[in-house]
């Protein structure tokens, strides 16, 4: 079953995922982090936030590009943090689609990732940013990512059973009944 949880920065997305993740999984829980630390500040946060996962229950991998090469196995829910940071890896990173084997449609690869995932797994909750209410980008390769990523989240939204909107901490129910 796929999840999708969306909301603006700060909203309170990722605090609920996690809590969800818990409360589906309660055992053998995977978050699979998706941003790249680049700097000092970053990596403290990462380590910080591994340490509180951990304690929750979470095994944390590092995935920045290439979903389909996790060895994902035995983890009954997955929590993918998230969708924004990975379509960036993809189109900007050295490691990243674009730049290792040309035009391949990273929709497409994205897609199969996470069909990947939803074969292996139980659960999987995919966090995405809320990018498209501003007024759009003047610079053709920020607007041309923001074209793909809500491309992406509209087709994971059909895919998934439930589709979560986080607004000021409160998640609203867009699709499906809710789960909890």
């Amino acid at each position: 079953m796929i999840i999708l949880i969306t909301g603006g920065s700060g909203s309170g997305k990722s605090e609920y995922a996690e809590n969800l993740a818990v409360k589906l999984g309660k055992r053998d829980l995977l978050y699979i982090a998706t941003m790249i630390p680049r700097d000092g500040e970053s990596m403290q946060r990462v380590a910080r936030h591994q340490k509180r996962r951990k304690s929750e229950g979470f095994h944390t991998l590092e995935c920045h590009t290439d979903l389909k090469r996790l060895p994902v196995h035995g983890f009954p829910t997955v929590l993918l943090e998230c969708m924004s940071n990975l379509l960036a890896n993809e189109m900007f990173s050295e490691e990243g689609i674009i730049k290792t084997r040309g035009n391949i449609p990273v929709v497409e690869e994205i897609l199969e990732g996470i069909a990947y995932l939803d074969r292996l797994c139980e659960h999987v909750i995919i966090v995405s940013n809320e990018v498209f209410s501003d007024n759009g980008s003047p610079y053709a390769e920020t607007a041309g990512y923001i074209k793909l990523l809500g491309e992406i989240n509209c087709r994971i939204a059909g895919l998934a059973s439930c589709v979560y909107e986080v607004v000021c901490g409160i998640p609203v129910c867009q699709k499906g009944s809710g789960i909890l």
